[in-house]
């Protein structure tokens, strides 16, 4: 094995969304207390680290995402001392905790943003991006992510300030060293508190094309910012003094999360001398069914297809291997649920297909993610109204698409939330089939899904056969054969439209993974004649030739 070893890479993380992961003082909101009241939880499903959302002080215009103080606890969610006592119980578990690190951009409400703002010779005021107007419009057309000119007017100097995402979301200007020295100085306060890594939030975003042209209009109104704000010209460069001035001298996981990332880009985020991160996420995957309707863009709805998803997959597999780690995830806080999306949430298929999307994504090279809820098969809500959704993102896009511009029903783009808006993975975790599914005795912040009373942890905990004990079983596998974790990959039927399948080789040990994709029975002879163990599956009897309605199946020989 010429793989360098890492406990990171050998790891599985659970990511925590807090607000709506438990609430333990019933105003309707998750909280740290909540956290590590259900620790022992994680400890069981056997997960290794947990990633937190943001839990620092913020007005919550993003739901944690917009920053106003970095080394203070946002209000809902507890204080620094309910951290503290998190953190040692965390550890006493064994459990690592890897907090979310979000520096491209700052809440309008942090103390920078408030000073930079007052005059154009404020000491604050290169720490963000001003720029002059072009007559009576912006600096450019671009559209910021969450719909809206990227662009926001500010009459006390009569300039603009960028940002990408909403505009109490105010870009920092990583050009100033300053602001970099700043960053560093906080990130080195938490590492010496003692957690144990970063997920790092858009780090691809830290370097802007200096001359910010305009970008390729597609919806008839803005411009795309997307190719003038990612892997920018010097992205790198940060990323490097960052890891020699902090990363490097703590034992710790980073993974970047990297908007617009390449291949070849990624090989240098996650490089294997160590230089930069530990892994990032890419999005390719989960953007496969996106539509081409230029309306409609992200928010299409179709149903991925799997000779669109296989390439993608195993190009990244195949590339990375030996130059860079990979991480691998279905579903997030930003991603609809996983069963819903790549799977069969229906009552007939809901256990199996989400087993078998868990075994194809765990069976693979690189760190496994599961999104709290995805060990419970967990699905999408059902929205009705606009006032279902909570998400600036979609707040924002049906104002733009529906009211203001007329572009689309209302009925087209509420089913498009329920398809792919981000508010899927925010409903509450459901705990038990009492009321709020356990999650809060109080009114909770965001609607639950009503499907509770039959998904839920306490219900899943009851059931051997559950969707909760095959994750417990493929983490379990994980940490017991080297294989999983550092196999070199080969693809296998890569002209099938209905079975996923590859092989994992380690010191002349052979992993053979199948998996269909759809709900009919398919002819697959991968295992026919083929010795060896059975390592795991989700069918309990096998049909010889045959793959089951989203059968999944991993032998070791």
């Amino acid at each position: 094995m010429n793989e360098k070893r890492a406990w990171w890479k050998e790891s599985v993380v659970y990511q925590i969304y807090p607000r709506s992961f438990s609430d333990s003082n019933g105003d309707g909101i998750g909280d740290l207390n909540g956290i590590t009241e259900h620790l022992p939880y994680l400890k069981e499903l056997g997960i290794d680290v947990i990633w937190l959302s943001p839990i620092y002080k913020s007005p919550n215009d993003d739901n944690g995402y917009d920053i106003s103080d970095y080394r203070e606890i946002m209000d809902e969610f507890g204080t620094m001392d309910d951290f503290d006592r998190m953190l040692a119980r965390s550890h006493e578990l064994g459990l690592k905790i890897v907090m979310d690190l979000v520096v491209n951009h700052t809440s309008d409400e942090h103390p920078w943003f408030i000073e930079s703002r007052k005059s154009k010779d404020n000491k604050y005021r290169d720490y963000y991006i001003w720029k002059d107007g072009k007559g009576d419009n912006p600096p450019n057309n671009w559209q910021s992510l969450f719909s809206g000119p990227a662009w926001e007017y500010d009459e006390t100097t009569g300039q603009y300030y960028l940002h990408c995402f909403t505009k109490k979301q105010a870009d920092l200007n990583w050009e100033n060293e300053k602001v970099r020295n700043a960053v560093y100085d906080m990130m080195t306060w938490w590492c010496d508190k003692g957690i144990d890594g970063f997920r790092m939030d858009v780090i691809s975003m830290l370097s802007k094309d200096p001359d910010y042209p305009d970008g390729e209009v597609t919806d008839g109104i803005y411009g795309d910012l997307m190719p003038y704000v990612c892997n920018g010209p010097h992205v790198h460069e940060y990323i490097q003094e960052m890891n020699r001035r902090v990363l490097s001298k703590y034992d710790i996981m980073t993974v970047g999360e990297a908007a617009g990332v390449t291949i070849d880009e990624a090989k240098k985020y996650a490089n294997s001398e160590g230089s930069e991160l530990g892994m990032v996420f890419h999005f390719e995957h989960v953007n496969t069914d996106a539509t081409t309707t230029p309306i409609l863009g992200k928010w299409g709805y179709d149903h991925p297809d799997l000779k669109k998803l296989r390439p993608i997959l195993n190009k990244w597999q195949l590339e990375l291997e030996g130059k860079a780690w990979g991480s691998l995830y279905w579903d997030n806080h930003d991603q609809p649920r996983a069963v819903s999306r790549f799977g069969n949430d229906s009552e007939k298929y809901r256990v199996v297909s989400a087993k078998m999307l868990g075994t194809l994504l765990h069976m693979m090279k690189g760190t496994p993610y599961v999104y709290q809820g995805e060990e419970l098969g967990m699905t999408n809500m059902v929205f009705t109204s606009p006032d279902d959704c909570k998400d600036v993102e979609e707040i924002n896009a049906y104002r733009q698409y529906v009211t203001e511009h007329k572009m689309i029903s209302s009925e087209v783009m509420l089913k498009c939330f329920s398809a792919v808006a981000r508010d899927n993975a925010r409903t509450p975790m459901q705990w038990n089939a009492d009321k709020n599914a356990g999650f809060s005795t109080g009114t909770p912040w965001i609607a639950v899904n009503p499907n509770y009373v039959t998904i839920n942890a306490e219900a899943a905990m009851a059931d051997k056969d559950s969707v909760f004990y095959y994750y417990q079983k493929l983490i379990r596998l994980r940490h017991e054969n080297d294989i999983i974790v550092y196999g070199q990959f080969r693809p296998l039927l890569e002209d099938s439209g209905e079975i996923y399948a590859y092989e994992r080789t380690l010191d002349g040990k052979v992993l053979t993974v199948a998996c269909n994709w759809t709900e009919n029975t398919v002819s697959c002879d991968l295992f026919d004649p083929l010795a060896g163990e059975e390592l795991i599956s989700n069918y309990s009897e096998h049909i010889k030739g045959m793959l089951q309605p989203y059968e999944a199946r991993v032998v070791l020989s």
